[in-house]
């Protein structure tokens, strides 16, 4: 069985075909499986999930960081203020 990269599988699919499917994940395929047509769960690589939750965790981050700085600042204004000097 020979899926492409991101191709929808359906359930039943996947739970025959799950060593096989497995196996193609490992290679950097990533699958859609869908129960009754409706897409319930995604097969991914890990590795390409870890960036992605490690994206999610940096920008948090940032937003947290962005917060805690007291006032409020306008790029503009602070890029204008900057051409001044």
């Amino acid at each position: 069985m020979e899926y492409d990269h991101g191709q929808d599988v359906s359930a039943f699919e996947a739970k025959t075909h799950l060593s096989e499917l497995l196996r193609e994940t490992e290679q950097g395929k990533s699958f859609v499986i869908r129960r009754r047509g409706k897409a319930v769960a995604r097969l991914i690589p890990l590795a390409k999930e870890t960036r992605r939750r490690n994206f999610r965790e940096v920008l948090a981050g940032f937003r947290k960081l962005r917060k805690s700085i007291p006032g409020t600042f306008k790029l503009k204004e602070m890029i204008e203020e900057g051409r001044r000097y």
